[in-house]
C-alpha cells in the first residue's frame, strides 16, 4: 500500500520529477530558436493514464484516506481527467469512488469514461447543468452515502483546492531546478489549481495560462487559489489568454487542430483538445503576438490528457479524415 508521510497525509502516487524534454523542431516549427523551448512531461505522472491531476490528489485522496475516508466523491465532464485519475487514486489506496459528471450516457463508452469503469468507479449522470448544479448534485451523492453508512470525502472539481494546487507549489520549483533560467511558463487552464501554484512557486510574470473554458471566471478562480496558498490577500497580475475556448469547452477549433498536428509531426508529442491543445495554441498565438520571444526560455506544461482525445467526436471525425488523406497519399505514391 502506498505510504503517506506522517502529518503531511500525502499518498506518493507519482514517479518524480517528472521529464523536461527540448523540443527543438516544434520550436522552430512556431517560430523560436531551437534551444528555446521546453515541454515539461506531467503527462506522465504515472498514475492511471498519467497527467496533472496526480499531483494533486497526492494530497486530497491522501488526506481523505487519513480522515478515515472509504469512499472517494468528485465530479467533472463527461471526459474528466480528473475524475479519471480519482478513479485509479481510490484503486490505489484501496477506496471506492464515485463520479458525478455532467451530461448523459453516451452510445458507447469511449476515452476517459472506459478507463472510470475499468478502475472500478461507480458512475452517476448529473444531466446538462451549471457548476453550481453539479455540486449539489455531489452533495446529494454523498449525504446517500452517509445515510447508509459510509464514510465519503468529497474531493473538489478538477481537484482545484487550496490543499490540492499545493502539488502544483512543489511542481513548480521542481521545474526550476531542472531549469533555472526558466522566463515562461504555458499552461492549460481548467479548474484553476495547476496555474495558482505553479504562480506561488514561479512568480506571476512567469506563468502564462490558457484558458480552456471549464469555470466561468477564471482569473477569479486562479486568485483565490493563489490567495488561499499564499495566506494573504495579494494583488496578482495573471498572464491569463482568454482566446482560446472558441464556441466553448467542448469545441475543436481550427487552432487547436493546427497546434496538435505541429506538435504531434514535430516532436512526437501528443495533446488533446481540450485542453493541451489549447495551451499550445495559445503558446503559438503569444510568440506570433511577441508576448514569448525567441532568445527566452519557454517551457510547455504537458498536463496530459491523451485518453480524452480517443472520447472526442470532433477529434475523432478529424483522426478519420487524416487517415483517409495519409492513405490516398499512399495509393499515389506521393
Amino acid at each position: 500500500m502506498p505510504e503517506i508521510d506522517p502529518g503531511a497525509t500525502r499518498a506518493h502516487l507519482i514517479s518524480r520529477p517528472t521529464p523536461l524534454e527540448a523540443a527543438p523542431r516544434l520550436a522552430r516549427a512556431i517560430g523560436l530558436a531551437a534551444e528555446d523551448l521546453w515541454i515539461k512531461r506531467d503527462d506522465l505522472t504515472g498514475l492511471g493514464g498519467g497527467g496533472n491531476k496526480a499531483r494533486k490528489l497526492e494530497r486530497t485522496a491522501g488526506a481523505a484516506r487519513a480522515h478515515g475516508a472509504t469512499t472517494l466523491v468528485t465530479s467533472g465532464a463527461a471526459q474528466s481527467n480528473h475524475a479519471r485519475l480519482t478513479a485509479a487514486a481510490g484503486a490505489r489506496l484501496g477506496m471506492d469512488v464515485v463520479l458525478v459528471l455532467s451530461g448523459t450516457p453516451g452510445d458507447a463508452a469511449t476515452g476517459n469514461i472506459a478507463l472510470d469503469a475499468l478502475f472500478g468507479a461507480r458512475i452517476v449522470w448529473a444531466g446538462e447543468v451549471d457548476e453550481a448544479a453539479l455540486e449539489d448534485a455531489v452533495a446529494g451523492v454523498a449525504e446517500e452515502l452517509r445515510a447508509k453508512g459510509g464514510r465519503p470525502e468529497v474531493i473538489p472539481f478538477g481537484g482545484s483546492s487550496v490543499l490540492g494546487a499545493q502539488g502544483y507549489v512543489e511542481a513548480g520549483e521542481e521545474l526550476l531546478a531542472q531549469l533555472p533560467e526558466l522566463t515562461s511558463a504555458i499552461v492549460a487552464v481548467g479548474s484553476g489549481g495547476t496555474m495558482a501554484g505553479l504562480v506561488l512557486a514561479l512568480g506571476a510574470e512567469r506563468v502564462l495560462g490558457v484558458d480552456c473554458g471549464a469555470v466561468s471566471d477564471p482569473e477569479q478562480t486562479v486568485t483565490r487559489l493563489v490567495d488561499g496558498l499564499s495566506g494573504d490577500q495579494r494583488t496578482v497580475r495573471l498572464r491569463l489568454r482568454l482566446d482560446q475556448v472558441g464556441p466553448g469547452y467542448s469545441a475543436l477549433t481550427g487552432q487547436v487542430r493546427e497546434a496538435m498536428l505541429i506538435a504531434a509531426r514535430t516532436e512526437g508529442i501528443v495533446l488533446d483538445p481540450v485542453y493541451t491543445g489549447r495551451a499550445m495554441a495559445g503558446l503559438i498565438a503569444a510568440v506570433r503576438e511577441g508576448d514569448v520571444r525567441p532568445g527566452e526560455r519557454t517551457v510547455f506544461m504537458h498536463t496530459g490528457g491523451l485518453p480524452g482525445l480517443f472520447g472526442h467526436p470532433e477529434a475523432l471525425a478529424q483522426a478519420a479524415v487524416l487517415v483517409d488523406a495519409q492513405s490516398d497519399r499512399w495509393s499515389s505514391g506521393a
